[in-house]
């Protein structure tokens, strides 16, 4: 049996592909520095035999050596994650963001991993063209200090290929939604349906503006297809992750969301300081490695409604659910 380590396995994203990489037969390590837990508890929510984790930091590299040594592939989802928690922790963003994952990068890449995936953003294409869609050769344009960060490693990922036994994959994640243990309201998706059920204010900056969208567990899904696919496959290459079906405007989930909870109180503003603008083709993903996502914009915003009528994720704060704050 197979053992990768997840390295950010505690995130939004991490517990659900934790989760499906278990119940497809891997041993998981989950290496986590819980950044975004104001008690620093970890939750435990797999209670299985092949799951265990590890409290660390991704800037220890003593530690990662250590757990790289015991295990099959690695994962990288760690980091500050997001335009906004970059912006407000600017420092941090590089130290973590820059540094610490060059540093990580060069650590896996002299190591005898069978596998290495580095989880990067769609937010590299930046602005594009309405009527164009991104592909992976398309001319990145990063706007922000998060998605300039992601090209940086992405770049010197690419520059390694010299060495030998470094096998790594990029995926250019599409922004996530849907049900997670560690769930988020800060994104766009999830935001939106929660803010017009509890009939709150929901202020909507530049509505025509386009983002490819993907649900959590596509993106575990993908995972688990790069991690069993030929080496000859996915051998420095970069995927877009997503669908193209998943691709739209913020007024476009607005209208989705109220064929079910017809909101009122929306309020579209123009001219936002956030001015991403892209559609992204995922055509290499589904011809290479034969990933078609399996879940749509409606079904993710279907099961968050059903879950909010059954009570949950209603009466907390904003702040325990989603990146805003960084707790050391």
């Amino acid at each position: 049996m197979k053992k990768i380590l997840l390295i950010g396995g505690e995130g939004y994203i991490g517990q659900v592909v934790s989760k499906y990489l278990i119940d497809n037969n891997y041993k998981v390590l989950s290496y986590d520095n819980l950044i975004y837990f104001k008690s620093k508890k970890h939750t435990n929510y797999i209670n299985n035999d092949n799951y265990s984790y590890e409290y660390g930091d991704i800037r220890n590299l003593d530690k990662l050596l250590e757990l790289i040594d015991k295990v099959d592939h690695v994962v990288l989802l760690a980091g500050l994650v997001g335009d906004p928690i970059t912006k407000k922790y600017p420092e941090l963003a590089k130290e973590i963001n820059d540094k610490a994952i060059i540093d990580l990068i060069d650590l896996v890449s002299v190591k005898n991993v069978d596998r290495f995936i580095f989880v990067s953003t769609c937010s590299n294409y930046g602005l594009q063209k309405s009527n164009e869609l991104a592909n992976e050769s398309t001319e990145l344009q990063p706007l922000s200090l998060y998605s300039k960060s992601k090209v940086n490693a992405e770049n010197y990922i690419m520059s390694l290929k010299n060495r030998e036994n470094f096998k790594p994959t990029i995926l250019r994640f599409a922004t996530a939604f849907g049900l997670s243990p560690r769930m988020r309201f800060d994104l766009t998706v999830n935001e939106f349906v929660r803010t017009m059920y509890k009939n709150n204010l929901l202020e909507i900056y530049d509505q025509e503006t386009w983002r490819p969208y993907c649900h959590v567990l596509d993106f575990a899904r993908l995972i688990h297809l790069v991690l069993k696919s030929d080496l000859d496959k996915t051998y420095f290459e970069i995927f877009n992750a997503g669908a193209d079906i998943n691709n739209a405007t913020k007024k476009m989930i607005v209208d989705y969301i109220k064929k079910i909870n017809d909101s009122k109180n929306i309020k579209f503003i123009e001219n936002g300081f956030d001015k991403r603008n892209y559609k992204v083709d995922f055509k290499k993903v589904k011809n290479i490695l034969g990933f078609e996502a399996k879940f749509s914009i409606n079904y993710g915003i279907n099961e968050i409604i059903k879950e909010l009528e059954n009570g949950n994720f209603i009466d907390n704060t904003e702040d325990d659910y989603g990146n805003y704050i960084v707790y050391e």
